[in-house]
């Protein structure tokens, strides 16, 4: 995975905070591959919220968080709700 310990643990850390402690996280694109390079921070999530409100104010939270203590990077964050739609996207981060 090509990102540094100290990044790893603050997304972890940044995720859980405002997601729930119960959540799923996982590094998904470029990034999950060592012999990649550049790229964004692809993130997926299984939230341990279910309200849609309080997902959308998370990732909010979660995203401006994360530029403060990583700097500005492009960061995407894909949240599966296991509830309604199963998009594509869920099985390719998987």
């Amino acid at each position: 995975m090509r990102l540094t310990k100290y990044q790893q643990e603050t997304i972890k850390h940044v995720l859980l905070k405002h997601f729930g402690e119960g959540s799923d996280l996982l590094v998904f694109g470029s990034r999950a591959d060592d012999n990649a390079r550049g790229g964004d921070i692809d993130l997926y999530i299984e939230p341990d919220l279910h309200e849609a409100d309080d997902i959308v104010e998370a990732k909010l939270n979660a995203l401006v968080e994360l530029h403060l203590l990583l700097g500005e990077q492009k960061i995407d964050l894909v949240i599966n709700r296991k509830s309604g739609n199963f998009l594509p996207i869920y099985k390719i981060a998987k």
